[in-house]
């Protein structure tokens, strides 16, 4: 044990800090599902992954093109005449035929209300080295950004580990279906001023993760002239742009501020490919800036995280292959309105609620009802229930930052049918049985009496001890978060 505190005090401060985020159950359910992987003949009764937002209802459209175009690989009897260019390019620039499908993607996303510059393009490893690096260009160690909560629990790593900057969350609430209103924005932005925060921006996810829903143009609006006033900046991750199934329509802001008298040197683009269209393993991550200064410097450090040239190259071809790239989005649409049905119907027959959503690959489920009592501690107890009696791996709210206790994302579009089928089958069986038993306190009771509790020898979970520091706020899922200074 002593030696290796000592090895731990010979790396940095920064590779040991604990601000990555990772002591949460968003993480911890991957690790269970991992301990314990659902195979439908291997492993039946494992835990099914409901915590991962894939992408794989299109594979077989994206499988079907490779096949017709053998060309688009380097490593094919078709293309290995581009081997030698292509193994040897490394511009950080990038290949201008990927810059330019990526462009046109993201413009027809849009519906092609705005144009993107191919030039204004810049790689980077995934949405999440995309995130980090919009904020070593616009913050320093210490400066904050505001995030409207609930926000994507992976943002504690990707804005704050290594860059040193702390999150102010904007509380948003179920009465108004999570909006985010200008009341909460100033809130939140005051009390970082009392409490000597410098607030350099706001963060936003369009469409929303985890709720699943779109930004309204009033919104947008909202938002720009509140970064405006301010004299702050906005950052729009836009990565699930492509996955709306139904109205209303996605609207970047970069549509919101053609028509607006707003400084647009303040706002900022993050895209990827990952979720729209399933290539999370190609790490292809976007920072589109309208900031000339923001663009040099974000094109400068991409030499940290480019797109390999192979990938770039295979891209192209499947990017600006209009006929396909139509198909595939429309397809993928009509694939993503069908699982969302099936799952929330299907929830809804056991009388289990969601918030309405029309993007992404997930919705957000209302557990509420089934809390003993409306604490964070009540919603970590039915969520060791749900992934160890149940065996579904959803993420719980405070996960999320939510205020709210017992709201969980469930995602939806990373299995294949006969596994939404048990997994709905499991989720009904645990709701009759809890109807069986009476009152949703005296089912809590049953679940105390028979200490339900995750145990993986593998992996350390959370604290059973719920009155611990760490489970106190869900605001506050580290210790010694500076969330705690925002928000007292």
């Amino acid at each position: 044990m002593e030696f290796r505190r000592n090895n731990r005090q010979l790396l940095s401060k920064i590779a040991t800090n604990d601000r990555h985020g990772e002591d949460s159950p968003y993480f911890d359910g991957w690790k269970a599902y991992d301990s314990d992987p659902f195979h439908p003949t291997h492993n039946p009764h494992g835990v099914i992954q409901m915590g991962l937002a894939e992408n794989q209802l299109c594979f077989d459209l994206i499988e079907k093109w490779i096949l017709e175009n053998p060309d688009a690989s380097i490593c094919t009897a078709e293309g290995i005449d581009k081997f030698r260019d292509i193994a040897n390019f490394q511009d950080y620039h990038g290949l201008k035929e990927f810059r330019e499908g990526v462009a046109k993607f993201m413009g027809r996303v849009g519906g092609n209300r705005v144009t993107f510059d191919p030039d204004r393009i810049v790689m980077s490893g995934g949405a999440t080295g995309a995130n980090e690096t919009v904020m070593f260009c616009l913050a320093d160690p210490g400066d904050a950004f505001l995030v409207p909560s609930p926000y994507y629990a992976g943002f504690a790593r990707d804005l704050r580990w290594r860059t040193g900057l702390d999150i102010v969350p904007v509380d948003c609430e179920s009465s108004n279906n999570f909006r985010i209103t200008r009341a909460a924005l100033e809130e939140a932005y005051e009390k970082a001023q009392r409490s000597n925060i410098n607030v350099k921006g706001v963060i936003v996810a369009n469409p929303s993760n985890p709720l699943g829903t779109v930004l309204d143009k009033e919104t947008m609006r909202s938002l720009v002239s509140f970064i405006n006033d301010k004299n702050i900046h906005l950052v729009c991750d836009e990565i699930y742009s492509a996955t709306v199934f139904s109205s209303p329509r996605f609207i970047s802001i970069a549509e919101i501020i053609r028509d607006m008298d707003c400084n647009r040197d303040s706002i900022h683009i993050v895209y990827s490919l990952s979720k729209d269209m399933g290539f999370p393993g190609f790490r292809v991550g976007i920072v589109y800036s309208f900031n000339d200064d923001v663009m040099d410097c974000a094109r400068k450090m991409s030499s940290f995280g480019l797109v390999s040239s192979e990938t770039q190259f295979f891209l192209a071809a499947m990017l600006n292959d209009d006929e396909f790239i139509g198909n595939f989005m429309r397809e993928s649409s009509k694939r993503l309105a069908k699982r969302h049905h099936v799952f929330t119907k299907g929830l809804e027959r056991v009388g289990i609620s969601s918030l309405k959503s029309n993007a992404g690959l997930f919705f957000w489920m209302d557990m509420r009802p089934l809390l003993k009592e409306q604490t964070v501690e009540a919603e970590i107890e039915l969520w060791r229930v749900i992934i160890n009696k149940v065996k579904l791996n959803v993420s719980p709210g405070s996960s999320f930052q939510c205020s709210e206790p017992g709201w969980f994302r469930v995602c939806f579009a990373n299995m294949d049918d006969e596994t939404v089928g048990v997994a709905l089958e499991r989720i009904r069986q645990f709701v009759l049985q809890g109807k069986e038993k009476g009152e949703v306190s005296e089912k809590s009771k049953h679940w105390k009496k028979h200490n339900l509790r995750l145990s993986f020898s593998s992996v350390r979970l959370y604290d059973e001890n719920l009155s611990s520091p760490r489970m106190i706020s869900p605001h506050s899922p580290i210790p010694q978060s500076p969330l705690v200074r925002t928000r007292t």
